[in-house]
């Protein structure tokens, strides 16, 4: 008898490549079915064709405002079946944050978190003594350049809306106005005035790129207030200095709350010819067992919640899971309809267009508002 392979396509880092390997290598020694598995960069995952990748393979990661575009090409295959369905349940009951209902649209499921992420605060304990405590607190270090924050596109966004939530104003999923223009404005002041105090190449820089950066030995920089935590960077050795950390530093008075919800799902293609080996292999992968074992022992950063409870877990990356708990579970669900992705990738370089040129803020705000409008029109 031939054994069954099949393929599947992730991001390229260690924490999203780096435990499929080992799960799948385990997944083979109980079952018999081998996954090889690809990568994509990081700017790839975020903007790359979903439908393109499900002609190719199996098993397909991806990011949750995915899900509308992906809904209307017909490219995956929904996973809440019946004979899942107490999985499904069990996975919903564990979800960090709203992890497991962003996979949700229109009724159905369309992938299950295996990685659970948002923006959250990074900062060096051999520099300062303690992250953030607030927003003030992180200026007066931004004030002594010892502060960064990824700006590439579309981080530079993901930040507007993390302020814009923290701040009590969250902008809207569903239109006409992605946000009230007073509120906009504020936002769009509040990332201006960082941006004042951090290192122009920041709008080059990927939350990657600026992890990297500042586990350096020789860097300066103390306090990211605002970046999607990567756990391999909270391990002793990773790079040469370890990061800690924390949540947010709060802008408003209701603590880390808002914070652009990120992470990733495993998904299925609708084209795969393998489907009931696959759909096996993604409920095993994002359950409790898998992701407190091996996924996270490999270098993952898990999307359940048993996993993220766990001393196990936490103890060798510097209590990452719990210090940052409170903003997972606070933060902000992103748009997901299908006109969505386009309107991120777009809008996020119009506001960096607007930020390094010190455009006044309600011309950006009716900007976007009116690139929000538009990505709800019939495609």
């Amino acid at each position: 008898m031939t054994a069954t392979s099949l393929r599947g396509m992730t991001w390229s880092h260690p924490r999203g490549y780096d435990p499929l390997v080992a799960c799948s290598a385990l997944w083979q020694a109980k079952t018999g079915v081998a996954i090889a598995w690809d990568k994509r960069s990081l700017q790839d995952f975020e903007s790359y064709p979903v439908a393109q990748l499900a002609r190719e393979y199996d098993l397909i990661v991806i990011d949750h405002p995915h899900v509308g575009q992906v809904t209307a090409e017909g490219c995956l295959s929904p996973l809440d079946i019946p004979e899942y369905a107490a999985q499904g349940e069990a996975l919903a009951r564990a979800s960090v944050g709203a992890s497991y209902p962003s996979y949700r649209w229109r009724g159905r499921q369309w992938a299950l978190p295996i990685d659970a992420a948002t923006q959250v605060q990074a900062w060096r304990p051999d520099l300062i003594e303690a992250p953030a405590p607030d927003w003030r607190a992180m200026l007066a270090l931004a004030r002594r350049g010892a502060v960064h924050c990824p700006m590439r596109a579309p981080h530079s966004l993901m930040s507007f809306y993390t302020l814009a939530g923290n701040l009590g104003r969250p902008c809207n999923i569903e239109g006409p106005a992605l946000i009230d223009e007073a509120a906009g404005v504020e936002v769009y002041e509040s990332l201006s005035e960082l941006i004042a105090h951090i290192d122009p190449a920041c709008f080059a820089m990927d939350p990657i790129d600026v992890s990297e950066a500042m586990a350096k030995a020789e860097a300066k920089i103390a306090c990211v207030p605002l970046i999607y935590g990567y756990v391999s960077y909270a391990l002793q050795g990773f790079r040469e200095r370890r990061l800690r950390f924390a949540d947010i530093p709060a802008a408003g008075a209701h603590g880390p709350v808002g914070s652009a919800l990120g992470g990733t799902g495993i998904a299925l293609s609708a084209q795969s010819a393998h489907r009931p080996e696959a759909l096996a292999f993604a409920y095993w992968v994002a359950g409790a067992e898998a992701q407190s074992g091996p996924y996270a022992a490999s270098g993952g950063q898990p999307g359940h919640a048993a996993a993220w409870e766990s001393l196990d877990v936490n103890e060798p990356v510097a209590d990452f899971y719990r210090a940052t708990r409170a903003t997972l579970e606070g933060a902000w669900l992103r748009p997901r309809h299908a006109g969505y992705m386009a309107f991120q990738h777009a809008a996020a370089l119009r506001l960096n267009e607007a930020l390094t040129t010190g455009e006044p803020g309600k011309i950006l705000v009716r900007a976007l508002n009116e690139m929000f409008g538009s990505s709800f029109a019939p495609r």
